[in-house]
Parts: C-alpha cells; sequence; structure tokens
C-alpha cells in the first residue's frame, strides 16, 4: 500500500478544482522542508500527549524529533488540552466515545484508493468530530464557513471515519475542527451527514473519476499554491497573461474599472512570477541555458569566522561586544507560557493598528475609515 494516496485528502482543493493536475504532479517527487518536518515532529508529539493522557502505552518520542523545543511542547500541549474537553464534551450524547489517534481513514468509495490518517477522531452517538492540528505560521487554515462550505481535505477524513464507524453509532452531525496554535486560530465548521453525503456523490465522486485518468479542465487559482507544476503550467501562464490584454497605451493612464481588475489579479501574478524564476534558477544550476540570462553570484554580507574569537578579543580591549534587548513578545510567550505570560505581562501588552491594506470585499476583516468616510461625517 503507497504511504501517500494518488489523490489525497491534503491535495483535494487543488485537484477538485483543477482535476489534471492530479495526474501531473502524480510522478513528481515531493519536495521536503524544515517546515514540514516540524509539523510532523508536533503531529509525533501531539499523538503522544493525547494518548499518554488516556492512559495508553506509548513512548515519549521527544529524543528523537529533530525539532523539538520549548514553542512545540507548547502547541502540544495546547492540542491535548482542546482534545481532552471534545472528549468530554462528547460524553454528553454517548457516556464512552471512541477517540482514535492518527487513524487511517479510507475513503475509496467516492475517490479511487483514497485515503489519509486523520490526527484525532472522536465518535459518539449525534456526532462524528474530527480535529485536525496545523503547525504551520504563514497561511491560516479554516475548517469551512457557510459561504463556501466545509474544507475539503475535513470532509474527506469524516466520510472515511463515517465509513468506519457509522453503523457503529448513531451519527446525525459532523463537526470539523481546525486547531492552528501558532495563529491562535480554531476553526470549526459542523456539517449534517446527509449534506456531507449529497456533496461526496455529486461533487467529490465524479471530480475524482476525472482527475484520477487526467482528465477535466485545467484551470488556475489560489489552489495553484502547492502544486508541483506551477512554475510550468500553461493554464496559469494564461490565467496571469490575460493582464497583457489591458491597453496600456491609450488612454495614457488606467481608469478606476481597470485598476480593480489588475488588483484582483496582481498578487497572484508576483506569486506566479516568483515561481517562475524559482523554477528558471534551479533549472539554469543544473545546466539550462536561457537565452538572454546567466548565473551570477549575489550580493552578500561580511561575516565573523569566529564569533566567539571575536567576542573575546573585543572583551580583551575592554569592550563589551553584545548588545541587549528584550525578547520579543513571542519568544517571551514561549519562556513565561501563555498562562503566566498573561498573568505577568497581559497589561502591558498591546496591539497597534495594522497598516492599511487593500483587499477585496469578501474578505472578513471590517473596512477601516477612509478620508470619504471623516467628510461625510
Amino acid at each position: 500500500m503507497p504511504k501517500h494516496a494518488y489523490l489525497s485528502a491534503s491535495a483535494s482543493h487543488r485537484w477538485l478544482a483543477c482535476p489534471p493536475s492530479a495526474k501531473l504532479c502524480a510522478n513528481i517527487a515531493d519536495q521536503t522542508s524544515k517546515y514540514a518536518q516540524q509539523g510532523t515532529d508536533c503531529h509525533e508529539l501531539c499523538a503522544y500527549l493525547v494518548e499518554k493522557a488516556l492512559g495508553r502505552a506509548v513512548t515519549d518520542p521527544t529524543e528523537n524529533l529533530t525539532f523539538y523545543d520549548a514553542e512545540m511542547q507548547i502547541c502540544a500541549e495546547e492540542y491535548r488540552n482542546y482534545v481532552l474537553e471534545q472528549i468530554e464534551a462528547a460524553k454528553e450524547f454517548c457516556k464512552d466515545p471512541q477517540v482514535m489517534i492518527e487513524q487511517r481513514l479510507d475513503f475509496s468509495r467516492w475517490v479511487e484508493n483514497g485515503f489519509g490518517t486523520g490526527d484525532c477522531v472522536i465518535v459518539a452517538d449525534e456526532i462524528l468530530q474530527i480535529i485536525d492540528y496545523k503547525h504551520g505560521l504563514g497561511i491560516l487554515v479554516s475548517a469551512g464557513d457557510e459561504e463556501h462550505g466545509g474544507n475539503s481535505q475535513m470532509m474527506c477524513y469524516a466520510l472515511g471515519a463515517l465509513e468506519a464507524f457509522g453503523d457503529l453509532y448513531d451519527i446525525h452531525q459532523i463537526k470539523m475542527t481546525i486547531f492552528q496554535p501558532k495563529r491562535d486560530n480554531i476553526s470549526t465548521y459542523t456539517i449534517s451527514k446527509e449534506k456531507l453525503l449529497k456533496w461526496a456523490d455529486e461533487v467529490l465522486a465524479p471530480t475524482a473519476q476525472l482527475a484520477y485518468i487526467g482528465e477535466g479542465e485545467f484551470k488556475a487559482g489560489d489552489h495553484c499554491q502547492f502544486c508541483k507544476v506551477k512554475a510550468t503550467c500553461r493554464k496559469r501562464a494564461e490565467y496571469n497573461l490575460e493582464l497583457a490584454k489591458y491597453d496600456f497605451e491609450m488612454p495614457a493612464t488606467l481608469d478606476d474599472i481597470e485598476i480593480a481588475a489588475i488588483l484582483a489579479k496582481v498578487d497572484e501574478m508576483i506569486s506566479w512570477g516568483n515561481d517562475i524564476k524559482e523554477y528558471a534558477l534551479q533549472q539554469a544550476q543544473s545546466g539550462v541555458h536561457f537565452d538572454g540570462w546567466k548565473i551570477v553570484a549575489g550580493r552578500s554580507n561580511r561575516k565573523f569566522t569566529d564569533e566567539a574569537a571575536v567576542a573575546s578579543k573585543v572583551k580583551d580591549a575592554g569592550y563589551d561586544p553584545y548588545e541587549k534587548k528584550l525578547l520579543s513578545i513571542t519568544a517571551m510567550s514561549t519562556m513565561l507560557g501563555k498562562k503566566k505570560f498573561k498573568e505577568l505581562l497581559g497589561e502591558l501588552v498591546y496591539k497597534p493598528p495594522g497598516k492599511p491594506t487593500l483587499v477585496p470585499e469578501s474578505d472578513k476583516r471590517p473596512a477601516m475609515n477612509t478620508a470619504i468616510d471623516d467628510f461625510s461625517v
């Protein structure tokens, strides 16, 4: 059995939007990174802490974790505490709910060879709960909302859990939660069993059939972010190069409608451009020549060859080689722990207003007052 599913739940956001991308990516090796390994390490720690709290015989993995640190420990403990709270809540519907940690979930009834691993599955009468831990800081992950529906990865996991346990319990609702402590994000979306199965039959299954054989239409969008062929995908290039259709010569300046159209695509264009540059550099370093381009050494800054020797010499000369500054809020919170941090420093922390940023109207943040608003009062 392969370690990763061809049509994985974690990549479902992409292949549901762009079915043929799955086959294009299938034979390209995954790129590992320290961030991915950090996530893997913390998942292992999370599983250990939860199972230990449940009284199960487990081995402490800490000494074998590459990126273990105090922050990871705090994140994992917060996850454990949340899971234990949810188990207690489940007992309102069922005296003895089943709790599965790192549970293999098979949803191949709808997706060919479809399976994944659920971080935590709590099965009880009335409600089936799926909890997924996210260690990343860069991207805020949502479990879903009423406007856009549920997170497809979580919904695939929920289908797998229903297949395994649905006949054993009287389940009516599925509660899906993303637990992302580095972003202070606990996102929960609840869907009825009937609605989930309807989505699986009418959306997931037919799209998965297309994706499995490499058919369907290519489509570019925000789902391209983690696609393995995002740098060379022709559909993504066409999507971004549509901006060239604007006539920049007449009139001499763009009007507000044109500016709005460009704003809707500029972030994706910048991302696409950076992906092209990164891909081209990797290819050039392996011997590919691009007409009109060459590899040169980039700018660099001076560095000390031996910092300990530098410090010693400066001290001997009667100077202090070190600068002293207060720990950052994140580092201070990690050192003290969130509870102690709040107790000691809660009244000494404030959050200044963020720098004005132009975003689509669909963004959930409230709009700031503008000069027009001020004058209209």
